[in-house]
């Protein structure tokens, strides 16, 4: 007998970072990447639009270990991680330079810049919580 056939995925729709101090994070994803705070509990989490109806959450370490109920039905699992994790935000070609300039302008450093092969450009650099943050240009991935 055939399995099913797999229903299609859309894309990603939450990426989670995990941080010891929420206010630093949510200021430098505010006030470094211009991100628009969406939802926040005040301790335990802040959620960002980051556009293309995509999510970044920011979760204080450790504050989700537990089962956490939804008020309208259901309850989200525990979750939690350590370590630097990496994550990749979307830029135009043109805004490339910008971005440079508006890391170097805010003393960030910067990490590394890449040039792929499909014509795409990274910058590298880190966050309050050493996690590895790109802005990337379109033409690293044969679907991006």
């Amino acid at each position: 007998m055939n399995p099913p056939p797999i229903p299609p995925i859309r894309g990603v729709v939450e990426t989670i970072l995990y941080t010891d101090d929420l206010g630093r994070a949510t200021d430098f994803y505010r006030e470094v990447l211009g991100l628009v705070p969406m939802k926040t509990d005040g301790d335990r989490f802040q959620a960002f639009d980051t556009g293309a109806g995509r999510v970044l959450l920011i979760f204080k370490r450790g504050g989700t270990l537990v089962p956490q109920p939804v008020p309208t039905g259901g309850m989200i699992p525990p979750h939690d991680g350590h370590g630097p994790l990496h994550i990749a935000f979307a830029i135009d070609k043109p805004d490339y330079e910008a971005w440079c300039a508006r890391l170097r302008s805010r003393q960030i450093e910067i990490e590394s810049e890449t040039h792929w092969e499909r014509g795409g450009r990274s910058v590298y650099f880190r966050d309050p919580d050493r996690h590895l943050v790109e802005l990337v240009t379109p033409g690293i991935w044969p679907n991006y």
